[in-house]
């Protein structure tokens, strides 16, 4: 695929894409970001029934305060549209796989690269590991694969 023509999003990415984009405005932090995209992604698609097999939930096991109660630091709202630029991320990493779509998979991977350490934080704040969702979603494939 060329850069002008990305590969068109699936169903659920772009419902997530959509309300991604909804909510980026309102996010305090680069952390309420990943927050939202996190809440937001365990609904939809492959990525949804990886994180929900793995038990990651509507809210945050545990809040972000360190042993003596304080907040721990936040990091700054990435620059211009973030939701954007994962999309124009997740397109590219589809189309490094020539995939047929843009999926759930292509939008996880981009928040990795997008907010990097942010993002797994969140993620291990749910419960849950980038190796473990990774691993999850290796595992939904295969399943899928073999039918």
């Amino acid at each position: 695929m060329n850069d002008s023509h990305p590969t068109p999003l699936s169903e659920d990415a772009a419902l997530v894409a959509a309300l991604a984009a909804t909510a980026m405005p309102f996010s305090g932090s680069a952390e309420a970001q990943a927050e939202m995209w996190i809440r937001t992604l365990r609904l939809h698609g492959r990525v949804g029934s990886a994180m929900q097999a793995l038990g990651v939930g509507e809210a945050p096991l545990r809040a972000e305060y360190d042993l003596d109660g304080n907040p721990l630091p936040t990091a700054p709202v990435p620059e211009g549209d973030v939701a954007e630029r994962v999309v124009n991320r997740a397109h590219e990493l589809a189309s490094g796989e020539d995939a047929d779509s843009t999926r759930t998979v292509h939008l996880m991977g981009a928040l990795f690269d997008v907010y990097g350490a942010v993002m797994d934080r969140a993620l291990e704040l749910h419960g849950a590991s980038r190796q473990e969702l990774l691993q999850r979603l290796d595992e939904i494939a295969e399943h899928a694969d073999a039918r």
